[in-house]
């Protein structure tokens, strides 16, 4: 516990440096580090064997810190899909560019055509979501629904995720009214706290199948970088859309 809470500590902190700085070249080199760490870790969940690919993702995700970063997730896509086809790989390969790669570079360009406070929105929604779907879940679950949300994730419960999506969307809605008038608000909200749930959910499938417990072992008593972005790799490119494109 002491060392989770060390870990957490650390991490906000130094989050905290980078949103005040607010450098685009620093949180460029961030998300791109974050990308590469998490590409690494994806690898095993995937079984993905060929490491050209992930050294060609990771010369990518770098070079995201000077490019439009939507241009790196497509032009990412289509060369390892060409690789795939011309050396007839294994299809598996084309994994990491989806999961965690794109959603990391949609996350980028949010703030590159929004501002970092668009980036404090989001964590807002899915630390709440998050976190009281936690506490809710360890103090009523079963209370109202007799099974479990779903067989990938047991400990999850229909109160947990009921209750964190419920309490994501009221602060989120509250937080976004510094961007958008309420019903925008409640609705970006919304829809981002349940792809956070399902974020999580993904992540903990793809370690089931696996055969492990977390990711990684990166961040003391966290598991891996994957454990700890999994629902903002659903959530970012919802909010993404909602904001960049509706």
């Amino acid at each position: 516990m002491k060392e989770r809470l060390i870990t957490s500590v650390v991490l906000i902190a130094f989050l905290l440096i980078v949103g005040v700085i607010n450098n685009i070249y620093l949180t460029g080199l961030l998300v791109a580090v974050i990308a590469i760490a998490g590409m690494w870790e994806a690898k095993k969940l995937f079984e993905v064997e060929d490491d050209n690919v992930f050294y060609f993702l990771a010369i990518m995700a770098f070079l995201s810190i000077f490019s439009n970063p939507v241009f790196i997730a497509v032009v990412s896509v289509l060369v390892v899909g060409g690789y795939i086809a011309y050396y007839q790989k294994d299809l598996n390969l084309i994994s990491l560019s989806f999961y965690p790669l794109l959603p990391l570079m949609l996350l980028l360009d949010l703030y590159h055509k929004t501002t970092m406070g668009m980036i404090g929105w989001l964590i807002v929604i899915i630390a709440a979501t998050d976190s009281f779907a936690y506490i809710i879940g360890k103090n009523f679950a079963k209370k109202f629904f007799n099974q479990g949300f779903c067989k990938t994730s047991p400990n999850k419960s229909w109160e947990g995720v009921i209750g964190g999506v419920v309490i994501g969307t009221i602060l989120g809605s509250i937080v976004g009214l510094a961007f958008f008038d309420f019903p925008k608000s409640f609705l970006i909200s919304f829809v981002v706290s349940i792809a956070g749930v399902f974020g999580d959910l993904f992540e903990s499938y793809l370690k089931r199948r696996a055969g492990v417990k977390d990711s990684g072992n990166i961040l003391p008593g966290h598991g891996g970088v994957l454990d700890r972005i999994d629902a903002y790799l659903f959530g970012a490119p919802l909010m993404w859309a909602l904001v960049v494109l509706y």
